[in-house]
């Protein structure tokens, strides 16, 4: 186990990663796309996400839809290249994942994006990150999970049947090849009492 410790932490702030390869679950989906399932990627997921919850000034948005503006049902984040990160392990996530998966990517990891999914009401509507490289080339985007368990839904795109992952706190999914232009992925509502979640995204230079 890789032990990911900056200077800024106490010894009950530590956070580590189990190697990705160990416990990694890879399905290779139709059309050129893939996807990495990690159960249990992160050691030290709960703290992480406390302090997170905390530090990040999680911002509301409103978006127009049809004729009307609506709140986007969860809060977001986005830290870009020349931000800096509000937690020191963040960077060391980013570092694991950019030595995991040079292979497949070819390139580091750049940016983190985090979305707060406070309760059950709080969603994420069918989509891919299609705004840059994304939909026009094959490229990774790495989601680490941080809280509640909350269910991850993968369909092809225009339809079809769906994917499900189970994503609990420390869990890491990776989907790669096609899978941004190819394949959506959603995060439904749930009638279930859930308690708040955090995912973390990372991704490459020019895809969002």
């Amino acid at each position: 186990m890789a032990l990911l410790q900056g200077s800024l932490f106490s010894a009950g702030d530590r956070v580590a990663v189990r190697p990705v390869e160990e416990g990694r679950a890879r399905r290779v989906l139709a059309y050129g796309a893939w996807v990495d399932h990690r159960p249990n990627w992160v050691v030290g997921a709960d703290g992480l996400f406390g302090r997170l919850l905390h530090a990040v000034p999680w911002q509301a948005e409103r978006r127009p839809m049809y004729d009307r503006v609506v709140a986007v049902p969860r809060l977001q984040r986005f830290y870009g290249e020349a931000e800096a990160l509000p937690q020191p392990a963040l960077g060391e996530l980013r570092r694991a994942l950019d030595a995991a998966y040079a292979a497949d990517l070819g390139e580091p990891f750049r940016t983190v994006g985090m979305c707060l999914y406070r309760d059950g009401r709080d969603s994420v509507a069918w989509h891919g990150d299609t705004i840059g490289r994304g939909s026009f080339e094959d490229t990774l985007v790495a989601i680490v999970s941080l809280g509640a368990p909350r269910r991850l839904l993968l369909r092809p795109r225009g339809g079809g049947p769906a994917l499900r992952f189970e994503l609990g706190s420390g869990d890491l999914l990776v989907m790669g090849g096609s899978c941004q232009r190819t394949w959506e992925h959603a995060v439904p509502k749930t009638a279930r009492t859930v308690g708040p979640r955090i995912s973390v995204q990372f991704r490459p230079r020019g895809v969002r």
